[in-house]
């Protein structure tokens, strides 16, 4: 059978230790701590939520700390991010009532804007929190979780019900608990997949950083210090000096992320590759080969590895150390037609409320207008799907078969999906402003900036994930180009692609509310399309309008999802998967 190789450590584990790298290590890990303790005194300050926001100084010299506050954010809303993508993306996988459930409200999750959820969050986690900045910290993390989530959630249930069948088999005849084998085989099966797309996520996370440190919902402004805030201040003063200091200090950010912790965290990953053969060259990483030279990883493990027998205990207590190979049909019945009435009881309670709601305030025809404007919106999303898979999906493949093009390429390509396009929306407004050429036009293209990274991503992700053998047999039938693509290179990366395709699709309904209003130095363009209509919605704070885009926005992305996406993702778990 075949089995998770760990190709990349074999030779690792023959390395002389170094006590340079012990040294070096240990600095490091006292530097960071002493980052994040310095850095978290500045979380719960005083906060007065009826007065003025606290102005953003557009000192260049400030740039570090604001640079570093940002960081702190992303990493706590990743962490976050992973561990709901194991909960969630798990249950929808294993639990088969849950799946009608949790698979729909995902859609729905990756449909609603990022103001969406911060014109609800922000008052609560000021209620949480109250007198101290950290309810507006916590909104502003939640924020940035629900801008990466959502792809790595997709990324390791696909990964989750695409698993090789003698996995699944093997996990069964072992009797793995479902502890046992969440760790021993998910997890590892998926890590690929999902590590790939956490990088994704997080560079969405970056898009989105200015809506989350300088927001503007329920006619309130807040202010956070961070290098979004910051980039907003100097666009609002029309400093385009002060917005491209921020732009080479954000890029120095993204690689410095890249080379100490998304570089090594790829190649570690490369480890649990589900292959028979090696690549000739394996991913490397000048972080990861001094920390397998270091002592301190080892020590770490002795320390803790004793641990691990108590938490199974433990799990035990939870139901998670049983592993049912058989549930009796009638009880299996019973619990289906429960559920379903359990959920379609739910289901029509929430439509009532919110037609009462919406029929009381601004009426149905408000709803219309809601509709025509998706459509137009839908209309872009459509053109930046065509667009961006015509040129990304040729360009993954050939960095993706190719690990010596990947070293090369791939911080290049983290810099350009990391760095937050909005940016440089100031810049692109004043453009458009002297020539004249209406943002009805250009919102596709601002809305691609955003999100078409994550077809190129997951593309490469697919293609780096064919196996060694399937290559070797086509190298040596000597397959002709056309017939390389047609039966090798799209079914293999079929899978990924469509992925990809969901999140990006999702990703540029979300970014059509940054994309279709943009503003710099008091000039406002704005696009015809249900983005704009949120976005106004929004910043008046008109709840009964912020529903209804809402809504209407959810309905355009699940109905899409129901009626195509999912059937080619019911085509790749069916046919396509390795």
């Amino acid at each position: 059978m075949s089995a998770l190789r760990s190709y990349p450590s074999r030779g690792a584990l023959d390395r002389p230790r170094s006590r340079l790298a012990d040294v070096a290590v240990f600095a490091g890990a006292a530097v960071l701590i002493w980052l994040i303790v310095r850095l978290s005194t500045g979380l719960n300050v005083p906060f007065d939520k009826n007065a003025a926001p606290a102005a953003v100084s557009t000192d260049a010299a400030e740039l570090p700390y604001y640079a570093a506050r940002s960081l702190l954010r992303m990493f706590v809303a990743l962490g976050l991010s992973i561990a709901f993508t194991f909960v969630y993306a798990s249950a929808a996988a294993r639990l088969r009532r849950a799946r009608t459930v949790l698979l729909p409200v995902l859609d729905i999750l990756q449909s609603v804007p990022i103001l969406g959820f911060l014109s609800v969050t922000v008052t609560a986690f000021l209620a949480l929190f109250p007198g101290s900045q950290l309810g507006l910290e916590a909104a502003s993390i939640f924020a940035i979780f629900t801008s990466q989530a959502w792809n790595m959630t997709f990324a390791f249930y696909h990964s989750l019900v695409s698993q090789p069948r003698e996995l699944d088999e093997a996990a069964r005849n072992l009797r793995l608990s479902r502890w046992q084998r969440f760790w021993r085989v998910d997890v590892p099966s998926g890590m690929v997949p999902l590590v790939w797309n956490a990088m994704m996520s997080f560079g969405g996370g970056w898009f989105f950083l200015t809506a989350s440190e300088a927001i503007s919902v329920n006619n309130h402004s807040y202010t956070l210090p961070g290098i979004g805030s910051y980039v907003a201040a100097a666009s609002d003063a029309g400093d385009n000096g002060k917005v491209l200091i921020a732009i080479g200090v954000m890029i120095v950010l993204v690689i410095g992320v890249n080379v100490l912790f998304w570089r090594p965290l790829t190649a570690w990953a490369e480890r649990f590759r589900y292959e028979e053969s090696e690549p000739a060259e394996a991913p490397r990483s000048i972080t990861l080969d001094l920390l397998r030279r270091s002592n301190i990883p080892e020590m770490l493990g002795t320390v803790f590895g004793p641990l691990v027998p108590l938490i199974d205990r433990v799990m035990s207590v939870f139901g998670l150390a049983e592993h049912r190979l058989h549930v009796p049909i009638t009880r299996r019945r019973l619990g289906d037609v429960a559920f379903a009435a359990v959920t379609l009881a739910v289901i029509v309670w929430g439509c009532y409320r919110i037609v009462t709601y919406i029929h009381h305030s601004v009426g149905f025809g408000e709803v219309a207008h809601a509709f025509g404007l998706g459509a137009v919106t839908l209309l872009r999303v459509i053109v930046l799907l065509i667009v961006a898979t015509a040129i990304w999906v040729p360009i993954g493949v050939w960095i993706g078969l190719n690990p010596k093009v990947s070293r090369f390429a791939q911080p290049i390509v983290q810099v350009l999906a990391s760095f937050p396009a909005n940016f440089l929306f100031p810049l692109v407004t004043a453009v458009l402003v002297a020539t004249g050429v209406s943002l009805n036009w250009a919102g596709a293209l601002l809305m691609a900036l955003g999100a078409q990274w994550y077809i190129l991503f997951n593309v490469i992700a697919g293609a780096s994930a064919v196996p060694g053998d399937l290559r070797e047999a086509a190298a040596n039938l000597r397959l002709p180009r056309p017939l390389w693509w047609r039966r090798l290179i799209l079914p293999a990366i079929f899978p990924s692609y469509v992925t990809g395709a969901i999140t990006a699709a999702g990703g540029a309904w979300n970014a059509s509310i940054v994309a279709e209003v943009v503003e710099y130095n008091g000039q406002t363009l704005k696009a015809t399309g249900l983005g704009a209509y949120i976005k106004e919605a929004t910043t008046a704070g008109d709840w009964p309008r912020i529903l209804v885009g809402v809504v209407v926005m959810s309905i355009y992305v699940v109905g899409v999802n129901r009626l195509f996406w999912r059937r080619l993702y019911d085509l790749a778990e069916r046919r396509y998967s390795l």
